[in-house]
């Protein structure tokens, strides 16, 4: 129980402490004009309140990933409250807010665009397809899981196609109509939903005394799977995840002024670190009997095990509140990630987007796609999903070192974490089945000799754009200020 209370305590300080370092390294500018003003459409640009642009991150970047994840991450014991704790607070907040504070200066720019201009144009087309094929695959997977949870809820009364087609419907909805219609009007909602159960839970572990357990440094996974690189990517969401980088950017478009990017990037991504955290805990703590957290992975899944924790612990009134908390999170991230990829798609082929025709067009294809991924096997889209997800995050780390170098300023907060998730991926790459298949010892050879590679090419790079003086965000000094 100690090791818990620290590691809420540590999340809580890293947001004052390292995140207020972090944005005086980024240096916010009170009187810049963001686009939400600069480009407002009605549609994806457009201003709203700082805490609904929170509660709308936080509900949009918090999928599945931070319950699931650490569920199954839990298997190694204590050892993944550290990656959740320093990962959370070192890298993935860092990724969160560069990301979204890179955008705002780029005129809400997406990944793919900030990786043309800071990493070249032909990584332009390559992160375009890469990151529409991760959010096909988090829109596709973020069907599955909340139907299914569902089909539980109901006791198998309703099928499951029926959720199916009742989430589709939903997540095109969320798609095309502007994001003050349904995500703006709901979503600071669910936020409030998602923030009470997840508090409620992590009350009742402590009112209870639950027998979480304490530090250990030990590898508990009862298949004897290695930590790194898997905990790394086991756990993603709670502590660094890819996909947030394809979510800040929709914020990017709706934020009022720059300071209050600390407050919506970095602090939902502390708040995402919590709700892992206690997940994590729980399930460490409620599933270390006669019958283990693994074997009732094996029986009733992680969606199961979602039901049991909040049972147990809330009584089945609450507990069933607890559970329809946990349903909202991968519908209202799904439904973003279908958004995500028609505003990219958008910005690629240059196409506005304020009259829906445009918007249905690149839509469509979005969802017949989709529709068609659900025939493949679930595990299979995740194994998938993990490796791309995390290679995301990768690019944009590097990309916030770039924009930070070429400004002079101290780009190091974020090539730290970029290297180590550099090396993470590629020895998972160069390891995995789904990957080379390499041994585990040639495979870390491989990840370190990678990092080496790609970090002595981006400081080639680097100095080569310090020194031509590329410019990292769009000028606004003809903008007229009186628009905000």
């Amino acid at each position: 129980m100690i090791t818990f209370l620290i590691a809420i305590a540590l999340l809580i300080i890293g947001y004052f402490t390292y995140g207020a370092f972090v944005e005086k390294v980024f240096q916010p500018k009170e009187e810049r004009i963001t686009p939400a003003y600069s480009k407002g459409d009605g549609v994806d640009y457009l201003p709203m309140h700082k805490n609904r642009n929170l509660l709308i991150q936080l509900i949009s970047i918090a999928g599945v990933g931070p319950i699931f994840g650490p569920i199954m991450g839990a298997l190694y014991g204590p050892v993944a409250f550290l990656w959740i704790v320093f990962g959370a607070i070192f890298a993935g907040a860092v990724h969160d807010y560069l990301t979204g504070m890179i955008s705002i200066r780029n005129g809400g720019a997406h990944l793919p665009e900030l990786a043309g201009r800071f990493l070249g144009k032909a990584m332009k087309h390559i992160v375009n397809a890469f990151s529409i094929l991760l959010l096909l695959l988090v829109g596709t997977v973020f069907v599955a899981s909340p139907a299914d949870l569902l089909f539980d809820l109901t006791n198998g009364v309703v099928p499951v196609i029926i959720f199916v087609v009742l989430i589709f419907i939903y997540f095109l909805l969320a798609t095309i109509l502007p994001i003050n219609k349904i995500i703006g009007s709901v979503y600071p909602y669910l936020g409030a939903i998602l923030l009470v159960s997840t508090i409620g839970v992590g009350g009742a572990l402590v009112l209870q005394g639950a027998p979480i357990p304490e530090m250990s440094f030990e590898n508990t996974h009862p298949a004897g799977a290695a930590i790194f690189p898997l905990l790394f990517l086991t756990i993603s969401c709670g502590a660094l995840s890819g996909f947030h980088a394809t979510q800040s950017p929709i914020i990017s478009r709706t934020t009022q002024k720059e300071s209050q990017g600390r407050r919506i990037f970095y602090g939902a991504m502390i708040a995402e670190g919590i709700i892992a955290m206690i997940w994590a805990a729980a399930a460490m703590s409620l599933f270390d009997g006669p019958i283990t957290l693994s074997e009732l992975i094996d029986t009733i899944g992680t969606g199961g095990i979602v039901n049991e924790i909040s049972t147990v612990l809330l009584g089945s009134v609450f507990g069933t509140i607890a559970v329809i908390g946990v349903i909202l999170l991968p519908i209202t991230s799904g439904d973003t990630a279908f958004r995500s990829a028609r505003m990219i798609i958008a910005d690629y082929i240059k196409v506005p987007q304020k009259k829906i025709i445009n918007r249905m067009l690149i839509a469509t294809p979005l969802f017949v796609t989709s529709i068609i991924l659900t025939t493949v096997d679930f595990s299979m889209l995740w194994q998938y999903f993990n490796w791309a997800n995390q290679s995301t995050a990768v690019i944009a780390l590097w990309v916030g070192a770039m924009f930070l170098f070429i400004n002079k300023r101290n780009y190091w907060i974020a090539i730290v974490p970029a290297w180590f998730m550099s090396m993470t991926v590629a020895t998972y790459i160069a390891n995995a089945s789904i990957g080379f298949g390499l041994p585990m010892s040639v495979s870390l050879v491989f990840g370190a000799i990678f990092t080496i590679v790609i970090t002595v090419l981006f400081f080639l790079f680097a100095n080569k754009n310090r020194k031509n003086k590329i410019p990292t965000e769009d000028d606004v000094s003809n903008w007229d200020s009186n628009v905000a």
